[in-house]
């Protein structure tokens, strides 16, 4: 009999995944999926369509063309705080998932431990799982997902080699304090692991905050691979242009796995990328605002509906505890997309634990229209049930 590979066993699809298809199914408005349906600005579509009308469609180098790589150097010196040889230290990559991949497969072995945080990503953990190497799980407690360094250290083992910090995170929101992140990587060089860092949100922050690096803290540069990409930034979740960041001796390995899997990222949309990282820092700004107003309107209106909203401090997830009615996450999200034609995602999709049955997670990142039609149907939601 033909067999199906072990490693996928237990592996489903994913609820972001799913409830997306229930939400297409009934017409809905998708506030499940990040997938961030907002305008392409048009540095990037002229960028890419002049790549296409001059026949830059052959492969890239692996490691990505070099202007983007320039470009990315320099923003990163100017953004993040971090220096990086653009020929040495950055790969362009499929999406920030292709640079997860890449650096997991090109730093760890099968049966190495990697260390979570509580909530995460479901890919991070399900990439990790795929591959072979074991996750731990060190819980952020809500409200306002503190780490208990007490809890961390006890999660690593001799056979840890790597932690995976998302910030500003999904699907909480957080975002990491400096403090905190130099307080990670003292432990990860005690302990001898690799720091991943995934930044695709780094530039939608409220409140004033500031998005910190841990690349940038001197102590934790050559054990950390940052990885970030403009899906987010630029509302081009389809391009699939990623990016990873670190120390020679491990960004050549990372560019091998590229090489490997993918070849290179698409050459057009690279070309796309680089032209629209001209653009001023006044967009970032307008970005960022835009993103804390819709914010603030989901959270009303959730609550309005008798959800226990968190205000994120970043990124454009929003988890949100359900009513008490509910008997858990699942129904919640059913009765949400059945009454309402409003998509979420349950919350155990980013738990291991039990405290995610009793949450749901919202995506903000629609444009103004779409998302006021959205909560007036969640404000609803509330009379239907009343």
């Amino acid at each position: 009999m033909n067999q199906i590979s072990d490693r996928l066993r237990g592996l489903v699809q994913s609820d972001i995944r799913r409830m997306s298809r229930e939400c297409d199914a009934v017409g809905g408005i998708n506030l499940g999926q990040g997938i961030c349906d907002l305008p392409t600005i048009p540095e990037l579509v002229e960028g890419a369509c002049d790549a296409i009308a001059s026949n830059k469609a052959t492969y890239s180098k692996f490691e990505g063309i070099d202007l983007l790589r320039e470009r990315i150097a320099k923003k990163l010196e100017h953004y993040n705080g971090l220096k990086a040889d653009p020929a040495k230290e950055i790969v362009v990559t499929v999406g920030s998932s292709g640079a997860f991949l890449n650096a997991a497969m090109a730093t760890l072995n099968a049966g190495d431990e990697v260390i979570l945080f509580e909530p995460y990503y479901g890919y991070h953990l399900n990439t990790l799982s795929v591959l072979g190497f074991v996750p731990r799980f060190v819980t952020l407690h809500a409200p306002d997902w503190s780490i208990d360094f007490d809890e961390l250290r006890a999660a690593f083992t001799p056979k840890t080699k790597a932690i995976v910090i998302c910030t500003p995170s999904n699907p909480s929101g957080k975002m990491f304090t400096r403090e905190e992140l130099e307080k990670i990587g003292a432990l990860c060089r005690e302990f001898g692991a690799w720091v991943f860092t995934d930044e695709i949100y780094e530039y939608i922050v409220y409140d004033g905050r500031k998005h910190v690096s841990i690349a940038s803290i001197p102590s934790c540069r050559d054990i950390t691979v940052t990885i970030s990409g403009f899906s987010k930034t630029f509302s081009i979740t389809g391009w699939r242009i990623g990016y990873a960041v670190a120390d020679p001796r491990v960004a050549g390995p990372i560019g091998l796995m590229n090489d490997l899997f993918a070849i290179c990222a698409p050459t057009p949309l690279q070309w796309g990328v680089a032209r629209a990282l001209e653009v001023s820092d006044e967009y970032y700004r307008n970005l960022a605002a835009d993103y804390q107003k819709k914010r603030d309107v989901l959270a009303s209106a959730l609550e309005e509906a008798g959800f226990r909203p968190s205000l994120p401090q970043g990124s454009y997830y929003m988890l949100a505890q359900i009513p008490d009615e509910f008997r858990n996450d699942r129904e919640a999200a059913q009765s949400l997309l059945d009454n309402a034609r409003v998509a979420s995602v349950p919350g155990s999709a980013f738990y291991v634990s039990e405290a995610g049955k009793r949450m749901l997670r919202f995506c903000y990142a629609k444009d103004f229209e779409a998302l006021e039609e959205a909560c007036g149907r969640i404000r609803a939601f509330r009379v239907a049930r009343v």
